[in-house]
């Protein structure tokens, strides 16, 4: 295998991967706020702009669960999906199953982003093409630092502009396998001709694991049989990033 250039451009052509215990820390609860402080209070008083992704969040749910306090659980989510990444989850109920909340909680927040997606995607300047590996790794940065493993697909058409951007598995404490079909799949929904994969290293190393590698063999065969590039795997690791060869032969 060589390594691929980090200012090298994609070019188009014409099942597993490894994933990685939250700390925890006491959450201010929203109850426990005086009333001119609680979020929604203060989106009457002073306007949305204000108020963080968290609280903005808790407006949105209103309650948590008998286990969980709304605030401590979006904070958990936002922590382990990260603020930006979060909106990219679109299947509620793997969304539930990953951050152990409920189903209609999981539906909440996959509304509440499709709906500011919509709004946003009216607006033609936000066309975002990527054509290197260092373009994904500065798209990708809110992944740099997030505490558990995360793997996500970045769907381009062919002129190499993003049309579609989904989280496909968060790890946990246990191996968390990525079957081919949970990574193409998105590409089918949305006609992307082309894409690229991306996952953290929390511990910090660059370094791609056996299973980073036969994963990405895996995938590159997959994409092959049904006609679609694979551009690019890369591991993200801090202010890092390294590129697995997607051409073995």
């Amino acid at each position: 295998m060589t390594k691929k250039s980090k200012v090298e451009k994609y070019n188009l052509k014409e099942n597993s991967l490894l994933l990685d215990n939250e700390d925890k820390r006491y959450l201010l609860k929203i109850k426990d706020l005086a009333d001119e402080d609680k979020p929604r209070e203060r989106l009457v008083k002073d306007g949305p702009e204000v108020l963080s992704t968290a609280e903005l969040l808790s407006v949105v749910l209103n309650v948590g669960t008998r286990k969980e306090e709304v605030f401590r659980m979006i904070s958990r989510i936002l922590k382990e999906y990260g603020e930006k990444n979060i909106s990219h989850q679109t299947n509620a109920k793997v969304f539930a199953k990953e951050m152990d909340i409920p189903l209609t909680k999981a539906c909440q927040i996959v509304a509440c982003f499709e709906l500011g997606k919509r709004f946003f995607s009216k607006n033609p300047s936000r066309q975002i093409t990527i054509r290197t590996a260092k373009q994904v790794y500065d798209y990708l940065k809110d992944m740099r630092e997030l505490p558990k493993e995360q793997l996500r697909g970045l769907y381009l058409n062919s002129r190499y502009r993003l049309i579609h951007d989904e989280v496909i598995s968060v790890g946990s404490l246990t191996a968390n396998i990525i079957h081919p079909r949970e990574v193409f799949k998105p590409a089918f929904e949305y006609s992307a001709v082309a894409v690229i994969i991306a996952h953290n290293h929390p511990s910090g190393s660059i370094k791609p694991t056996k299973s980073d590698i036969e994963t990405t063999i895996q995938l590159v065969e997959a994409a092959k049989i049904i006609g679609v590039d694979l551009l690019d795997h890369i591991i993200i690791a801090g202010n890092k990033f390294v590129s697995i060869p997607v051409g073995y032969e």
